[in-house]
């Protein structure tokens, strides 16, 4: 909770108690207490906005003023004094469950401070490519275009605002619900997220004042949105990296340009065949889906392009000549990480290759990668136990999984790190287990420790980066299960 939603929480339930002891009604301090309840409430809204999980609390230190009020006129010894003292019982306790359960459930939770020396700042890109049209779109002949949003390290400003974690909140979330067929009343705690980031801040120029930051990719997973690892991202970012992630028409529940005009996701039933198709074995293909794939790796080439321009000359003026593009790298998730593999396979210009939870294509299994390249992944075992959990994965999607990754693995032409980490669940290697708490108990989220499976990933992430892009040591890949047990490390 929040430092004012634990306030109205206090004195809430406080103030129930008084209802329900009746010696606790004798003290003086008590009649005070529902009119305390009601300024905590009233100043949680001033001082943090109201949002919908706090609704009860709000209803329940109403109640108590009505009672309180109705007792004083009536006097406390009158009928109907003593009927509305019972009807505040009789609602009191049930709604003071849920004004405490509900923003527990569905928190404003925090993102934890990143490790690294530096702040944090952002900007979003609207980029079009007018040599490429977008294939999937409504009308075929309109160019490809993308929303880019860019983390770098920036100048401290304690007392700056942070960035919202996601800026077209409602938009985002009707999507989302919508393709995950879920109320997206539950995910209306997200509004209230903030981030690490400071909008618009000035670039951290480095000490001698011509400081240049390696630049890696992130691609999001089918569904989701280009900030679904801002654990990650931001972790990276304060460590001396430029992030640019991309939010692919296609691949993103939906991409909302300035101008507020949306490009939503098609279909499931449309889209994760085109998916599949990519790293199924071309003799069970589905016979007549076209493979996405291509478009969404030529979308990575399209935006190293725009990033070697944005270096040359930000129309924001922020990051001039603060890009490093010899030093570039691409992460992604799920199919994020299916499209980082096959962007690697095509543009030589991408160093390092991080693969997240992701089956990989059928051409790249085949020819490998000659990049340094590692996947986060988890064992079979793990997926077998999310099945059970919570659904999905059935064998034959784990069989590919699992294969199709050791293959690629097994052809690597450099160095190669293969990551298993026991007790994460697809949902681990992204933000979504921060959410709400009850996600690892519905099955959505494995049964680590949700903030522990991200240290890991994080850490894990900043080795193969600094070691592949910037030549720094990075022990951790060297050490398996140290300082980490519950990781399994190969290397090639």
């Amino acid at each position: 909770m929040r430092p004012f939603e634990l306030l109205v929480s206090l004195v809430n339930l406080l103030a129930v108690l008084v209802l329900v002891i009746p010696a606790l009604r004798a003290l003086a301090w008590a009649r005070w207490l529902p009119l305390v309840a009601l300024s905590a409430a009233i100043a949680q809204v001033l001082a943090e906005r109201a949002r919908e999980q706090m609704f009860p609390a709000y209803a329940l230190a109403g109640l108590c003023v009505g009672v309180a009020l109705l007792t004083h006129w009536m006097g406390g010894a009158s009928a109907i004094s003593r009927i509305a003292t019972g009807v505040a019982l009789v609602l009191g306790i049930p709604l003071l469950i849920v004004a405490i359960a509900l923003p527990l459930a569905l928190p404003v939770f925090r993102f934890p401070t990143p490790t690294g020396p530096h702040a944090i700042g952002t900007l979003t890109y609207h980029w079009v490519d007018l040599q490429r049209p977008d294939s999937i779109a409504d009308d075929r002949r309109a160019p490809r275009e993308l929303v880019v949003q860019l983390w770098y390290p920036a100048r401290a400003d304690a007392a700056a605002p942070r960035a919202p974690y996601l800026p077209d909140t409602d938009a985002v979330l009707a999507a989302f619900a919508q393709l995950q067929r879920k109320p997206v009343t539950l995910l209306t705690n997200l509004r209230h997220v903030t981030t690490n980031a400071v909008p618009a801040a000035l670039a951290d120029p480095g000490a001698d004042g011509r400081a240049r930051y390696p630049v890696l990719l992130f691609l999001e997973g089918a569904t989701g949105f280009r900030q679904m690892n801002t654990f990650q991202i931001e972790e990276l970012v304060s460590h001396g990296y430029i992030v640019a992630a991309l939010d692919q028409p296609g691949a993103a529940a939906t991409v909302v340009f300035p101008d507020g005009h949306q490009a939503p996701m098609p279909p499931l039933d449309q889209m994760l065949p085109r998916i599949r198709a990519s790293y199924h074995p071309a003799a069970t293909a589905p016979q007549g889906v076209e493979n996405i794939i291509p478009l969404f790796a030529q979308d990575v080439s399209f935006a190293l392009n725009q990033l070697a321009e944005l270096s040359r000359a930000d129309p924001r003026d922020i990051l001039t000549g603060r890009l490093d593009l010899q030093h570039a790298g691409v992460f992604g998730v799920s199919l994020g990480g299916i499209v980082a593999a096959e962007a690697c396979h095509r543009d030589a210009r991408l160093r390092a290759c991080l693969m997240l939870d992701a089956p990989m294509p059928t051409d790249v299994a085949l020819a490998g990668l000659s990049q340094p390249s590692m996947w986060l992944t988890r064992p079979a075992d793990d997926m077998r136990l999310e099945r059970r959990r919570a659904g999905g994965w059935p064998e034959e999607e784990i069989a590919l999984h699992q294969d199709s990754m050791r293959a690629t693995f097994a052809r690597l032409a450099g160095a190669g790190y293969f990551v298993q980490i026991a007790g994460t669940f697809h949902s681990n290697f992204t933000d979504l287990p921060r959410w709400s708490p009850l996600l690892a108990w519905l099955g959505v989220a494995g049964p680590i420790d949700a903030q522990r499976a991200h240290r890991i990933i994080g850490a894990y992430t900043l080795a193969f980066f600094d070691r592949h892009l910037r030549g720094l040591p990075a022990a951790l890949l060297d050490e398996p299960a140290a300082p980490f047990p519950e990781v399994r490390l190969e290397r090639r």
